[in-house]
């Protein structure tokens, strides 16, 4: 059965006590975890993984930001939404946005690279396969 392709996921999660530091807030670095998981969940709904075990490629982060704008705090439920917004060539790009109810709490973007795996853990850029670059397409409403 063939999937269409998508073009966003949006991860539900509530906030766990060992990610949040001495003051009670989620831990800066948190953030990253919290964009991967929805990232993972996206090529999860494209029917795919993004580290098969049996792959000839991988797709090691290149670029990732966030700037945050209001705190999350244990057990708060919060939304991770991700969108592709760009899938060039070699690389795929996102944004994502976290949400507590309808305050934006943080803002973010990720780069990942198509890389083969060579002897002695080399890697060298090659072009997305066809079969996972048509699993992802950029929202009508982008400007790219």
């Amino acid at each position: 059965m063939g999937h269409a392709p998508v073009t966003r996921y949006v991860l539900r999660r509530r906030v766990q006590f060992h990610e949040v530091d001495s003051v009670g807030i989620v831990h800066f670095g948190c953030y990253f975890r919290y964009m991967e998981e929805a990232e993972h969940a996206l090529w999860r709904e494209a029917g795919l993984s993004i580290a098969a075990p049996d792959a000839s490629v991988g797709f090691p982060r290149v670029a990732a930001s966030f700037e945050y704008h209001q705190p999350l705090r244990f057990e708060d439920e919060f939304e991770a939404r991700i969108e592709v917004t760009k899938v060039g060539l070699r690389s795929i790009h996102y944004s994502c946005l976290l949400t507590r109810g309808d305050r934006k709490i943080a803002t973010g973007t990720l780069t990942i690279v198509c890389v083969s795996k060579g002897p002695n853990d080399t890697m060298t850029s090659v072009p997305i396969p066809p079969d996972i670059a048509g699993r992802f397409t950029v929202p009508r409403d982008s400007d790219d």
